[in-house]
């Protein structure tokens, strides 16, 4: 399998993770986002949203990290759930951490880190940073008496809502402050295979 990735998208951590973590074998293909490569018309040929990460698996060719995800699952039979309800959770994770979560996180790291300090709309991180703060909140307290965000071991919920939460760089985010978070990313990086994601996949950017 191929994954079109660059080391800085959170998205693509996701499921460089996962792949890694199913055992899968994958090479990066490296997308240099910073000199618009997603914008090219060789890369929407690719993937017409202009995004990463995109997977191929022979003929198949997959964008959307929640899709992707759920097509590890699909063909390994690692990293779901145990259940139906187990898998209708998992899926209810997906879908509120890409809308509530890594949507914010995502948005409020490249606002604060890869724009020029000029140019950076300290109204818009105001308001981001408040949105995401809410999400944390929701995390840690579904993570309150729990190892895991759905049933007993790790599944692609965690990968998916973990995915931006490993990154070094200023999104107002403190890992202290969510005590159960921070528990919980450290079993994440305790597992077998668990790479940090600029060890797992090609970095461009260095800084304006």
């Amino acid at each position: 399998m191929e994954l079109y990735c660059f080391g800085e998208s959170g998205h693509s951590y996701k499921v460089a993770l996962a792949l890694t973590l199913a055992g899968q074998d994958w090479t990066a293909r490296f997308v240099d986002f910073f000199a618009g490569e997603t914008r090219s018309e060789g890369f929407r040929a690719v993937n017409e949203m202009g995004e990463c990460p995109v997977l191929i698996d022979g003929d198949r060719t997959m964008t959307q990290s929640g899709v992707i995800l759920d097509y590890i699952v699909q063909k390994t039979g690692k990293l779901g759930g145990c259940s139906d309800e187990e898998t209708r959770e998992i899926l209810r994770w997906l879908l509120w951490d890409n809308h509530k979560l890594s949507s914010q996180a995502g948005m409020l790291r490249f606002l604060m880190n890869f724009l020029p300090a000029e140019k950076r709309p300290q109204e818009v991180i105001g308001f981001v940073g408040a949105r995401l703060q809410s999400a944390f909140k929701v995390l840690d307290a579904h993570l309150a008496g729990r190892d895991w965000i759905v049933g007993s071991s790790v599944t692609v919920a965690d990968l998916t809502c973990c995915g931006y939460l490993f990154y070094p760089e200023e999104f107002q985010f403190d890992r202290k402050a969510y005590p159960n978070i921070d528990r919980w990313l450290d079993r994440i990086a305790a597992l077998p295979g668990w790479q940090h994601p600029y060890d797992l996949m090609p970095r461009a950017y260095r800084g304006a």
